[in-house]
């Protein structure tokens, strides 16, 4: 199951519904109900942004705030060497290597052109093509 939701982007052309997987859109709903009890304990200083992840209190969240902020997350989880970008990377070389079409992929990704996708991404099936070469091997031989 997949639900969508709004998303805001940087120019007009990028704007459009962002599908996600439902174990995204729970751990989004659950952070809602989370950010909706510290609004309420905050509330004479709550600013309110309608942001997703705003700062303690209510504001946009600075850069250097939000890589503390996924630093302390990503130890936690036995991560350290992860960047925030590369969360992005993953989920686009695991649809990849999950035989998603290039193009659906590329439109997840809001890449500008497929060739975009399968140049980044193209490694990501490297193991994928070796096996199915490898499967020639059997009959040429």
């Amino acid at each position: 199951m997949e639900l969508d939701i709004p998303l805001d982007a940087k120019t007009e052309d990028s704007e459009a519904v962002l599908p996600l997987p439902e174990v995204t859109w729970l751990a989004l709903l659950e952070h809602q109900e989370r950010q909706q009890t510290e609004r309420a304990a905050l509330a004479e200083v709550w600013e309110d942004h309608d942001l997703v992840f705003p700062s303690e209190r209510g504001t946009p969240i600075e850069p250097t705030n939000l890589s503390r902020s996924f630093a302390r997350l990503r130890e936690a989880a036995g991560l350290p060497g992860v960047r925030l970008h590369d969360l992005r990377h993953t989920v686009v070389s695991l649809l990849m290597e999950l035989g998603v079409p290039p193009h659906v992929v590329q439109a997840i990704a809001r890449h500008a052109d497929v060739k975009i996708t399968l140049k980044i991404y193209a490694h990501a099936n490297l193991d994928a093509m070796r096996q199915a070469l490898g499967k020639l091997d059997g009959r040429l031989s």
